[in-house]
C-alpha cells in the first residue's frame, strides 16, 4: 500500500483545518455546574441535563466535556457509587443517538475518548457489551414500524408531507432517514426477553422519546445554520406530551419534560445550550463543524 507524502499528511493536519477535537476550556466545567445547579432548580431531571450537555459536546467534538459531565452527574447523584455505571451509560447512548444529528465521525471520537476517560471499575460493569440495533429478518418489519411510529409522532400534522417532499429532493433520502435513523437508531429496540439474557434484570439506558426530542435539540441548536430543524424538534418535543407519547408504555417519566416544552422552558433550554456552546468553543468561536477553512499564509 502506498503511504501519503510529508507534504499530504502536512496539509491534513494543518491547524487552520482544525483537524483534532476540542478541548475544553477552564469555562466549560463553571458552565456545566451552573446548568446542573439551574436544572435543579427549575426542577428538570438530571437525565436532562445530562443529555443535553452530552449532545452539545458531541456536536461541538469535544470528549473531555463528556467526561466532565459524567463526573458531575455522579457528584449529583444520590448514591454515587450505583448511579456512575448508569451516568455512563446515559451519556454513551446520547452519544450514539447524536449520529443521525451530526453523523458519524463525531460520535466515533466522542465515544471513543469518553470510554477510555472512564475508571476501570465502571468500565467492567457497563451492562451494553453487545449490539442491541442488529437487524434480522425476525425484527426488520417490526424495526421499521417503530420508526415511521416515531416519526409520525414528531411531525404529526405535516409526517406524509414531510416524506413526500424529502422524496422529491431524492427518492432515497425519506427512506435512509427512516430505515437508517428513525428505524434502527433514534427509535429504541425493544427490551425483549432475549436482551434481558444478555444483560441481567436492568435494562441498558434508554434514551425515550422525551430524551431524544431533547437530543436533537441540543444538537441541531448546536451545530446552527439548521433553524427549520430546530424549529421541527422543538414542536416535536410538544407533541410528545399533547400526544400522550411521553407517557406511553414502556417511556420513563422525564423530570422536567413537559415544562422544557413551554414556550418558558424552550426558552430556557436554548440559552443553556448557547452557554456551553459559548464555553465549549471559546468566545466568538461558536461551532467547530462547519466555520471555514482560512489558510494561513
Amino acid at each position: 500500500m502506498s503511504k501519503l507524502s510529508d507534504a499530504v499528511k502536512a496539509l491534513i493536519n494543518a491547524s487552520h483545518a482544525a483537524p483534532g477535537i476540542t478541548k475544553a476550556s477552564a469555562q466549560v466545567q463553571p458552565a456545566l455546574k451552573r446548568f446542573a445547579e439551574d436544572a435543579h432548580k427549575k426542577q428538570v431531571g438530571l437525565p436532562s441535563w445530562v443529555s443535553v450537555s452530552t449532545a452539545v459536546s458531541a456536536t461541538m467534538n469535544c470528549p473531555d466535556a463528556m467526561t466532565s459531565i459524567f463526573h458531575l452527574a455522579n457528584e449529583k447523584s444520590h448514591d454515587p457509587a450505583t448511579a456512575s455505571t448508569q451516568n455512563a451509560e446515559l451519556i454513551r447512548e446520547v452519544g450514539l443517538k447524536c449520529i443521525s444529528f451530526n453523523g458519524i465521525p463525531r460520535s466515533i471520537n466522542c465515544l471513543g475518548a469518553f470510554y477510555a476517560s472512564l475508571p476501570e471499575d465502571v468500565a467492567t460493569k457497563l451492562q451494553a457489551r453487545r449490539p442491541t440495533r442488529e437487524l434480522t429478518p425476525q425484527n426488520i418489519e417490526a424495526r421499521k414500524e417503530g420508526g415511521l411510529a416515531l416519526w409520525d409522532s414528531v411531525y404529526t400534522g405535516f409526517e406524509r408531507k414531510l416524506l413526500a417532499k424529502l422524496g422529491r429532493s431524492h427518492p432515497d433520502l425519506p427512506v435512509h432517514i427512516l430505515n437508517g435513523h428513525y428505524s434502527n437508531l433514534l427509535a429504541n429496540p425493544p427490551r425483549d426477553a432475549v436482551l434481558a439474557d444478555r444483560y441481567g434484570k436492568e435494562n441498558v439506558a434508554v434514551v425515550g422519546r422525551v430524551l431524544t426530542s431533547l437530543v436533537a435539540i441540543a444538537c441541531l441548536r448546536a451545530q446552527t445554520g439548521v433553524g427549520p430543524q430546530v424549529v421541527s424538534h422543538i414542536f416535536g418535543l410538544r407533541k410528545a406530551y399533547e400526544q400522550g407519547d411521553a407517557r406511553a408504555a414502556g417511556e420513563v417519566e422525564v423530570q422536567g419534560g413537559e415544562w422544557l416544552a413551554s414556550d418558558e422552558g424552550s426558552i430556557w433550554l436554548l440559552e443553556h445550550v448557547d452557554r456551553l456552546v459559548e464555553a465549549i468553543g471559546g468566545a466568538g468561536q461558536g461551532t467547530t463543524f462547519a466555520p471555514g477553512i482560512k489558510a494561513k499564509l
